[in-house]
C-alpha cells in the first residue's frame, strides 16, 4: 500500500511541475497531497509519519453536526416560496412532492393560511393536494372559503360550498357562510345576499349572530335600510337576541344611509334592552353626525361618552376633527387636536386628513397648518387626500406670504410616496411670478423638468397651461426660450394649446436667432388651429431678414397673409427691398402684388423699381400686369419715368409694350414721353413698329412731331411699304376720315406740325 501510495504522490507531483512550468511555483507539500488521494486506509501508513486524524478522517460527521446546528426552515413557508416564486407546473408539482411525500392536517391548513395574499396559488394547492392523497375536510374548506371571499373569487368559494362539499358530504358552517355574505355586500351584489342568507335553513345551517350581523352588513352598505329594519324584527321573533356587535353594524349602517332618526332609534332601543354601548358604538354614531353635518348632535354624544365611563379613543377624536373641519369651525377642531396630543392618543394619517383641510383653507391659520405639516412630516404620516397640499400652498400664496409657501412645497417633497400635483407648482410658480420673484420661480420649473412631473403625471389627465404663461414669457423674454419650449411640449402631451404661450415661443426663438425652431412652433399651431399674433409673425420675419433669408421671410410673410394678418408697410417694404436686393425680382413682384392687393399704398418707389427691373428682364406680361393691378387698385404708377428709363436703357421693345398698353388703357402719360419711343425706334429701325404706334397715338388724338412723321414715312417708302407709307401720309394729312370718327382720348389735344 506504501509503495502504490509513493507512485501516486510521484505522479501528482509531475503532473503539477508539468502545468505550472510556465510559472514556477513552490512544490507542494506532502500533506496537500495525502489530502488528495486520502482514503480510509491511509491511516496505517508509516512512513511518511501519519498525518492528525482530523485531516484524514470523513468529514460527513462534521457536515451533520454543522447542519444540525443551523435551525431548519419550517416546510410551510418553503413551499409557499416555492409557490411565490417559480409557475405552477408539473415540474413544481414533483419538487414540493419531494419535500413532502405525504400531507397532514396542520401543514395544509398552514400553508393556506400563509397563501392568504395569493388566492390563485392557495386555490392551485387546494385542488392538487388531493392528488396526494390528502382528503380535505371542514377545517381545510373554513379556510380556504374565506381565503376566496376576500379576495373577490366569490364564485369559485360559491362552488366549493354549494357543489364541493355537499358531494363530499362535508358539512356546511355558519362561518363560510358569513364570510361570503360580506364579500357579495363588499363587491355591492345584495341581490345574492339575500339568497345566500335564505340557502342557510335549506341547507341545514342554522343562523345566528354572526351570519345575522353578516347579513345587516352585506345589505346596509348597499343602502337597504328597510330590509335591515325587517329582518331585524324578524330575528327578535325568531328568539334570537341581538348582541353590541349587531346593534354596532346596524347604527354604522343607518348611518352610512344618512338615516340618522333611525340609527338613533336603535341606539335607544340598544340601552332598553340592557346592552352597553362601547366605544365603537359611539363612533359609529359619532360619524353619522358628522356625515350629516349637524355637529351640535355630535357634540352631545361626544360628552354621554364621558358621563357613561367610555373615554374615548383616537377614532373618536379623528371623527370629531373631521367634522369640525368640515363645517367651517377651525378653532374646536384645534382644540380636539390639542385635547388628543395632551391624553397622548396616537396621532395618526387620519388625525391629520381631518384636520388640515380646514386650518389650510383658513387664511387666520396658516401657521397652524404650517406646524401641523411638519409634524407630519416628523412622525413620517402620508395624508391619503393629497389635495391638502395644494389647498396649503394655494392658501399661503393667496394670504401673501411666498415665503412660507416655497417652505411648504420644500417640505411636501420629503414626504414619502407623494407625487407632487402639477396644480402646486402651478399655483406656487403663478404667484411667485406675480410677486417678481422670478428665480424662485425658474428653480420650481427646473425641478419640475429634473422630476420628470408632468411626465410623470397621469398620462390621460388635462394640465391647464394658464398658471404657467407668466414663467414661459419670462423665459422666453431673457433667452431661454429652449427650456420654455421643454417644459411647453410636455404641458402639450396633456392636451394644452395655450395661444399665449405658443406666440411666446415664436418670440422668444426669433429674438435669439432660432428661425428654424420658431417655424416649427408656428406649424404646429396651425395644425392644431391654434390663432396665431402677428407680433408673432413679424418678428419671425424680421428674425429671417436678419440671417439673411429672404425667402424663409417671404414664406412667414405669406403665412402671415394666410392666417388673415395684413402687415404694415415696413414689413413689406423689408422684405421687398431683402427680394430685390438678393435678385429675386419675380419674387419680390409677387410680394409686391400681395401688399397692393391688401390695400398697402405705400413703398411707391419699390413698385417703380421693381416694375422697372422687370421690363429691364424681360418679363413683359409679368410686368403688365402688375401696372394693371396698380391701375384697378387705384395706385397710379409713373408710366412717363417708366418710359423714359426703359428708352435710356434701350429697351424700345419693353417700352413699347408698356406705351401701347398706357394708350390702350388711356393713361396720362406726356407726349414726350411717346416722343421717346418713336425716336428709340427710329435708331434701332423698328420702321413698322413705329408705323404702328404711331398710328395708334393719332388714333388716340396725340400729338406728335411732324418732322420725324415725314422722316417715317420716307423710310417706309425706302423699305417698300408703300401701303403704309399712303395711309400714314393720309392721317397726317387728316384725310381719315375713321380718324375724325374716334373718340379722343383723356390727353389735352394738340395740333399737328
Amino acid at each position: 500500500m506504501a509503495r502504490q501510495l509513493s507512485c501516486s504522490l510521484a505522479a501528482a507531483r509531475k503532473t503539477l511541475a508539468l502545468s505550472s512550468a510556465p510559472c514556477p511555483l513552490r512544490p507542494p507539500s506532502l500533506s496537500s497531497l495525502l489530502r488528495l488521494f486520502s482514503t480510509t486506509t491511509t491511516a496505517n501508513v508509516s512512513d511518511p509519519p501519519p498525518l492528525d486524524s482530523t485531516t484524514i478522517s470523513d468529514p460527513k460527521p462534521q457536515e451533520k453536526k454543522r447542519r444540525s446546528d443551523q435551525k431548519e426552515e419550517p416546510l410551510d413557508e418553503t413551499i409557499c416560496y416555492m409557490m411565490s416564486r417559480r409557475p405552477w407546473t408539473t415540474r413544481l408539482q414533483n419538487s414540493i412532492r419531494s419535500l413532502v411525500p405525504h400531507f397532514d392536517q396542520p401543514l395544509v391548513l398552514s400553508i393556506l393560511r400563509k397563501s392568504s395574499n395569493h388566492p390563485t396559488l392557495a386555490l392551485q394547492f387546494f385542488r392538487w393536494v388531493e392528488k396526494t392523497g390528502f382528503r380535505h375536510d371542514q377545517s381545510t374548506y373554513s379556510e380556504m372559503i374565506p381565503i376566496l371571499a376576500g379576495n373577490s373569487m366569490l364564485n369559485h368559494a360559491r362552488c366549493l360550498m354549494l357543489d364541493d362539499m355537499p358531494k363530499r358530504n362535508i358539512q356546511l358552517d355558519e362561518t363560510m357562510f358569513a364570510s361570503l355574505l360580506e364579500a357579495y355586500g363588499k363587491e355591492k351584489i345584495p341581490q345574492e345576499v339575500v339568497k345566500m342568507f335564505n340557502k342557510m335553513p335549506e341547507l341545514g345551517v342554522p343562523r345566528t349572530v354572526r351570519s345575522y350581523d353578516a347579513f345587516f352588513k352585506g345589505i346596509l352598505c348597499n343602502g337597504r335600510a328597510m330590509m335591515a329594519k325587517r329582518v331585524f324584527n324578524k330575528m327578535i321573533r325568531d328568539g334570537i337576541s341581538p348582541e353590541v356587535s349587531t346593534y354596532n353594524i346596524l347604527i354604522w349602517g343607518f348611518s352610512l344611509c344618512l338615516k340618522m332618526e333611525t340609527a338613533t332609534r336603535f341606539f335607544a332601543d340598544m340601552k332598553q334592552r340592557g346592552i352597553s354601548p362601547d366605544v365603537i358604538t359611539y363612533n359609529n354614531l359619532l360619524n353619522g353626525w358628522v356625515r350629516v353635518k349637524k355637529m351640535e348632535d355630535a357634540k352631545k354624544v361626544f360628552d354621554e361618552m364621558s358621563d357613561v365611563g367610555l373615554n374615548p379613543n383616537s377614532v373618536t377624536y379623528n371623527i370629531m376633527i373631521k367634522g369640525f373641519g368640515s363645517v367651517g369651525k377651525t378653532d374646536d377642531a384645534l382644540k380636539m387636536f390639542e385635547e388628543m396630543r395632551e391624553k397622548g392618543l396616537r396621532l395618526s394619517e387620519r388625525t391629520f386628513a381631518g384636520l388640515m383641510p380646514g386650518i389650510c383653507e383658513d387664511r387666520e391659520r396658516v401657521k397652524e397648518a404650517l406646524q401641523a405639516l411638519n409634524e407630519m412630516a416628523e412622525r413620517k404620516l402620508t395624508p391619503k387626500d393629497k389635495s391638502v397640499f395644494v389647498r396649503l400652498v394655494s392658501t399661503l400664496c393667496e394670504s401673501g406670504d411666498l415665503d412660507g409657501a416655497v417652505q411648504a412645497h420644500e417640505k411636501i417633497t420629503e414626504f414619502r410616496n407623494v407625487k407632487i400635483d402639477p396644480t402646486q407648482y402651478g399655483v406656487l410658480i403663478e404667484n411667485l411670478c406675480k410677486g417678481d420673484k422670478y428665480d424662485n420661480a425658474v428653480k420650481l420649473l427646473d425641478e419640475m423638468l429634473d422630476h420628470n412631473i408632468l411626465l410623470n403625471y397621469y398620462p390621460n389627465s388635462s394640465i391647464e397651461a394658464k398658471p404657467y404663461e407668466q414663467i414661459i414669457e419670462y423665459l422666453c423674454n431673457n433667452g431661454n426660450t429652449n427650456k420654455a419650449e421643454l417644459f411647453f411640449r410636455q404641458l402639450m402631451k396633456h392636451g394644452s394649446d395655450d395661444q399665449i404661450s405658443f406666440n411666446n415661443l415664436i418670440k422668444g426663438h426669433a429674438k435669439e436667432g432660432s428661425t428654424e425652431s420658431a417655424s416649427e412652433i408656428l406649424n404646429i399651431m396651425t395644425r392644431r388651429g391654434v390663432i396665431t399674433n402677428p407680433d408673432s409673425h413679424s418678428l419671425l420675419v424680421e428674425s429671417f431678414l436678419k440671417k439673411n433669408e429672404p425667402s424663409d421671410a417671404k414664406r412667414s410673410l405669406d403665412s402671415m397673409i394666410e392666417q388673415g394678418y395684413i402687415p404694415n408697410s415696413s414689413l413689406f417694404r423689408s422684405v421687398i427691398e431683402a427680394l430685390f436686393q438678393d435678385g429675386r425680382v419675380q419674387t419680390a413682384s409677387r410680394v409686391m402684388k400681395s401688399m397692393v392687393e391688401k390695400g398697402v399704398r405705400e413703398n411707391s418707389d419699390l413698385v417703380h423699381q421693381i416694375l422697372e427691373e422687370l421690363f429691364t428682364r424681360g418679363h413683359l406680361e409679368e410686368a403688365v400686369g402688375r401696372v394693371n393691378l396698380l391701375l384697378e387698385n387705384n395706385c397710379l404708377p409713373d408710366l412717363d419715368g417708366l418710359i423714359t428709363a426703359l428708352c435710356e436703357k434701350e429697351k424700345v421693345v419693353e417700352a413699347v409694350k408698356l406705351a401701347e398698353f398706357s394708350l390702350e388703357r388711356n393713361c396720362d402719360v406726356n407726349f414726350e414721353s411717346y416722343d421717346k419711343v418713336l425716336d428709340g425706334l427710329a435708331e434701332k429701325g423698328e420702321t413698322m413698329l413705329a408705323y404702328s404706334l404711331l398710328c395708334k397715338i393719332k388714333e388716340k388724338g396725340g400729338a406728335v412731331d411732324k418732322k420725324g412723321c415725314d422722316e417715317l414715312v420716307k423710310k417706309l417708302n425706302e423699305e417698300g411699304n408703300t401701303k403704309q407709307s399712303d395711309i400714314l401720309a393720309r392721317i397726317l394729312a387728316g384725310k381719315n376720315p375713321a380718324l375724325g370718327s374716334r373718340r379722343r382720348g383723356n390727353k389735352v389735344d394738340m395740333e399737328g406740325f
